[in-house]
């Protein structure tokens, strides 16, 4: 079935339908990653977003369970090159047309992925209609025009579980860690686990004192979608949280601590997506090749550089991608050190928050 992306520049796109049908509204982003599709497809950072995959073939391993971020996924279409005709694994248990068409998911192949990542490149990432049922670009360039976009939006109600819930596969206990879930990757918690942490996942609204009543060792915010200054509810929570017990937070969790240290962000051009962006560790000079998804940043210029530490940089643009509080135990980073399906560079970020929990296990 044929099937139409239309730019809100007036840029069109035209390809086939392999998944879902259905008319979805995005901000259209490309991810370099050559593999982990259905790691991307299933991380709910995406929610809001049409997503390119730069890689030409894509499906050829086809989907397993064991491999889900999340319940579903959350993205709003999904564009490639070519969707392999064979799914070839021994651990496959579906193909990734019939995954895409089972969890309503719109996706296009035949799309000249090269010639849009070059022009998000140069314009910058921008609204988009995608569609198999409006095939009038006039029609759906005027419906991308007046979608809502990505700024100013609160996407995290969208993907944050209804209640608590613990997380299995701990042998043992050594601490309790409260993760607000504000669209998290399920590999964050896989890796606690394997800490031997008793992680509780509360939804992105929780109280302070329901936190708090927790007793936790330590609190972890998540990765999620959208921009960070739309969700001043978790922003105010953590501001009084800071100085009750160490904090750890990872991609969305680092921009809504930077906000509650006082910072501010802004939207990248085009943003950070794919599994192989260098990132420069300040306090070693240690080089990680890590994963990135997201479309904001931390301004490092709004930041109290007499309390906080700059500790990462993205040595493809400089822009910030880790800080700590000199003082207080709290931490965070840009990138994605959970990294699944790879690379794992960035995993020694969980042992420092092991290690700082056990510092201040007595004196929180």
């Amino acid at each position: 079935m044929k099937a139409i992306l239309a730019l809100e520049d007036g840029k069109v796109f035209c390809g086939q339908s392999f998944g879902a049908n259905g008319e979805r509204y995005g901000e259209v982003v490309f991810n370099t990653s050559m593999a982990g599709y259905q790691e991307i497809l299933t991380d709910p950072s995406y929610k809001g977003q049409i997503v390119t995959m730069t890689y030409p073939l894509i499906g050829n391993y086809g989907v397993n369970r064991e491999d889900a971020e999340s319940r579903k996924p959350f993205l709003e279409g999904f564009l490639v090159k070519e969707c392999s005709k064979i799914a070839s694994n021994w651990r496959s248990s579906q193909s990734l047309p019939d995954y895409l068409k089972e969890n309503k998911i719109l996706a296009v192949q035949g799309i000249d992925t090269r010639a849009l990542t070059t022009h998000i490149r140069k314009a910058g990432a921008m609204k988009a209609a995608l569609s198999t049922i409006d095939l009038d670009p006039r029609s759906l360039v005027r419906k991308a025009k007046h979608s809502s976009g990505l700024a100013g939006i609160d996407l995290v109600k969208q993907v944050t579980v209804d209640k608590k819930y613990f997380w299995p596969g701990a042998r043992q206990t050594a601490h309790k860690v409260v993760v607000l879930d504000c669209g998290l990757k399920y590999n964050i918690l896989r890796q606690l686990a394997e800490y031997n942490c008793r992680v509780i996942v509360l939804p992105a609204h929780a109280s302070f004192e329901e936190i708090l009543s927790l007793k936790p060792d330590g609190l972890l915010l998540p990765n999620g979608p959208g921009d960070p200054a739309a969700v001043g509810y978790v922003v105010k929570t953590t501001r009084k949280l800071i100085g009750k017990l160490p904090i750890f937070g990872i991609c969305l969790g680092h921009q809504m601590l930077g906000q509650a240290l006082g910072g501010k962000t802004y939207k990248l051009k085009f943003g950070h997506h794919g599994a192989n962006h260098p990132v420069k560790d300040l306090r070693t000079g240690k080089v990680s090749i890590t994963v990135q998804n997201h479309g904001f940043c931390v301004d490092i210029d709004s930041l109290d550089q007499s309390k906080i530490e700059i500790t990462h940089i993205n040595l493809n643009d400089q822009t910030l991608e880790g800080l700590r509080h000199k003082e207080l135990p709290v931490f965070s980073v840009q990138f994605h050190p959970e990294a699944s399906a790879g690379p794992h560079d960035a995993q020694y970020l969980f042992g420092d928050f092991i290690t700082l929990m056990k510092k201040y296990a007595k004196t929180y």
